[in-house]
């Protein structure tokens, strides 16, 4: 049924002043398994001096983007989970369309000096194709365990490929499949940019129009045109569920306000259930705990990896890092196992032993804990990893305290105002009051917790299962059933 919704939309025309009657010369369409076909622009029929969107689909920084996995190791773990980042950011680039021809009309209504809808289209789609440009292997594993040391996200390494390595690009396209921008329209790099930037404190906005700032919300709100895509696509290729959430009510039921990208009360059970089945996501398919113990596997192994594999910061080295990939990382790691060097040849065997599923962390018990308003993990001894395991070692057999174990903690934030400035992107509509009012825990956690944590302890194998889960509870306090094991 979404499907069906989304190609009628796709189907439709307009004939608005800024847009034109669909031009298939100009148009070429990717079939997906979530939205249907996703058009997009491409070079035949086009003016020599424009440029298509297919020349950024094709360019080789998000071709790149065939070679990392959506999911990042929990691929290993969910065999039909093997879509890549391409596929995923080309959703987004989609839902950037449906989004803004629902919601243009209201944000033309709430700023002043809105460009045209083709141009307001355009800029969300090439931020929604580009959102992700900056990710290395293994996604979000990569910013923790290897861009982090130069203070950096990939963000901040998408933002500096958007200017300085796409941005002529980007100023040449002048169309998207339904609208065409105004003459003295062209492509901001910089907006592009800004847009795919989680706010940070002290984020400079005063340089950027009312209208933009709006706009950032879906990038960086509760509900975005990234996550929205990745809560289905997650979801139906894992095989966790078809139709995780109802997408077409909740674009429905959002517009703009003065205040920025409004929800009306009808759509509020939808955008509960939205952000339920995106937690549920992170404790069954993020957070399971054979793919956090494969995390585990690879943080001991990923920083003498990344100094035999890449000379530095990718800020300083672009052109080894567009070559840089899962693809590329696994091939040479591979080769290893058989090299001459003894370093090489040792990080070669241990990662032959990872892939295979050999050299693993087992989870002996785990701990999870839910946090209602005005509760944090902070105030429990969750907070302290360390402490927790000297005392959890402290409470077992003499024989066994010395064993290896590895301690994981993850957490997931359901509150838009758990990760300020974040906050303050999404607001609701009160029709009996006429007020658009900011969304917060009480609108949307009323009965629902605030946000999770995990807490795992892993060891070699499950040979001491229950003594670890006996010396958890002790430590933890609580009944024995509060703290699993794999007994």
């Amino acid at each position: 049924m979404r499907s069906l919704l989304l190609r009628l939309d796709f189907i439709h025309t307009t004939v608005d002043s800024d847009y034109m009657v669909r031009d298939f010369t100009t148009e070429s369409l990717s079939h997906d398994p979530i939205h249907g076909y996703i058009p997009f622009t491409s070079g035949a029929g086009l003016p020599n001096d424009e440029a298509a969107e297919q020349d950024l689909i094709d360019h080789p920084w998000l071709q790149r983007l065939r070679h990392i996995h959506q999911l990042q190791t929990a691929w290993w773990v969910f065999p039909s989970a093997e879509h890549m980042r391409f596929q995923h950011v080309l959703g987004v680039m989609h839902l950037g369309s449906l989004t803004t021809r629902a919601w243009y009309d209201s944000l033309a209504q709430s700023c002043r000096n809105v460009p045209s809808q083709a141009y307001v289209e355009s800029l969300v789609r090439i931020a929604g194709l580009l959102h992700d440009v900056g990710h290395g292997p293994f996604g979000h594993f990569f910013d923790d365990h290897y861009l982090d040391q130069f203070h950096l996200t990939h963000e901040d390494v998408g933002a500096h490929i958007i200017e300085h390595e796409l941005g002529d690009l980007i100023r040449r396209i002048r169309r998207n499949p339904t609208g065409r921008l105004q003459p003295l329209e062209e492509l901001d790099p910089r907006q592009v940019a800004w847009l795919i930037r989680r706010p940070v404190t002290g984020d400079d906005v005063d340089g950027h129009p009312d209208w933009l700032r709006k706009l950032r919300s879906m990038f960086s709100g509760i509900y975005t045109v990234d996550n929205m895509d990745f809560v289905l696509r997650d979801a139906y290729m894992s095989g966790y569920n078809t139709r995780a959430f109802d997408i077409s009510r909740l674009i429905h039921y959002s517009f703009f306000t003065a205040k920025g990208l409004t929800l009306h009360a009808r759509g509020m059970p939808t955008l509960i259930n939205f952000i339920e089945t995106r937690a549920n996501l992170f404790h069954t398919i993020y957070f399971h705990r054979t793919v956090r113990a494969i995390d585990i596997a690879l943080e001991e192994y990923f920083a003498e990896t990344m100094r035999q594999l890449f000379p530095g910061n990718p800020l300083e080295h672009l052109r080894a890092y567009q070559q840089l990939t899962e693809s590329s990382l696994m091939v040479d790691v591979a080769r290893w196992a058989d090299a001459d060097d003894p370093e090489l040849r040792r990080l070669g065997k241990h990662w032959s032993r990872i892939v295979n599923r050999e050299e693993m962390w087992r989870m002996a018990c785990e701990r999870t804990m839910h946090f209602h308003r005005g509760q944090t993990e902070s105030t429990t001894i969750f907070s302290e990893p360390d402490l927790v395991e000297r005392r959890v070692r402290h409470h077992l057999p003499a024989s066994l305290s010395d064993i290896p174990l590895r301690i994981d903690v993850a957490k997931h934030y359901h509150r838009p105002s758990a990760r300020r400035p974040v906050g303050k992107q999404n607001y609701w509509f009160d029709s009996a009051s006429g007020e658009s009012v900011e969304l917060d825990d009480d609108q949307l956690f009323q009965n629902l917790p605030t946000s999770f944590l995990i807490f795992r302890i892993y060891s070699r194998d499950h040979d001491h299962d229950r003594e670890l889960s006996t010396a958890l509870q002790k430590v933890a306090g609580g009944s024995e059933s509060d703290t699993k094991t794999n007994m």
